[in-house]
């Protein structure tokens, strides 16, 4: 089994690796995406078992589903409690995937729960119904402050549907109106 400590970042990864079974190891700089597919590609050709630690990040998520893909097994890490265990304060990308990969290789790699795809991407979808309910607030806020500026006191009568007769072009002078009427699209 090839075991590798990625020090991951959006637009490269740094790696140490090991292969315990035959005393090989080595440390590279990928490139995202071409070099980073084609060195994981190489590796599933020649049918290599892999065990690949990383910290938690962001912004990696086409890296986290190519390994899936390719059947190799990956760990999150703990990104604070990795950064405990470094014993010399100075920090590079080298010497994060040497400690990555030290703490693999010793069973000592804080792993974290990952949800899975289909968790992900319903929390994507509720963050952005979430988002959007936000939105339709502060609007209907903004248009509530300016109907009540223009003397009209509606309450929760203002937004029925039957009841919004003063979504008239005449209603507000001047250029406000288009933005009513901008804003009016959002509540409903």
């Amino acid at each position: 089994m090839l075991i590798i400590g990625c020090d991951y970042h959006p637009g490269f990864q740094q790696i140490a690796f090991v292969d315990p079974e035959t005393g090989e190891c080595g440390e590279r700089r990928l490139a995202h995406r071409e070099e980073a597919e084609q060195f994981y590609q190489e590796l599933k050709q020649r049918n290599a078992t892999v065990r690949l630690g990383m910290e938690s990040s962001g912004h990696s998520r086409w890296f986290e589903r190519l390994l899936r893909d390719l059947q190799f097994e990956l760990w999150i890490g703990d990104a604070a409690e990795i950064r405990t265990r470094r014993v010399r304060k100075q920090k590079t990308d080298r010497q994060d995937a040497q400690l990555l990969l030290r703490l693999l290789m010793e069973d000592r790699f804080p792993r974290i729960w990952v949800p899975d795809a289909a968790n992900r991407d319903l929390r994507q979808l509720l963050w952005h119904r979430h988002r959007l309910v936000q939105m339709r607030t502060r609007v209907m806020n903004q248009l509530h402050g300016v109907a009540l500026n223009e003397g009209l006191r509606r309450k929760k009568a203002l937004w029925r549907r039957g009841a919004r007769n003063w979504n008239r072009p005449c209603w507000l002078p001047g250029r406000g109106g288009d933005a009513r009427t901008c804003s009016t699209y959002w509540i409903n």
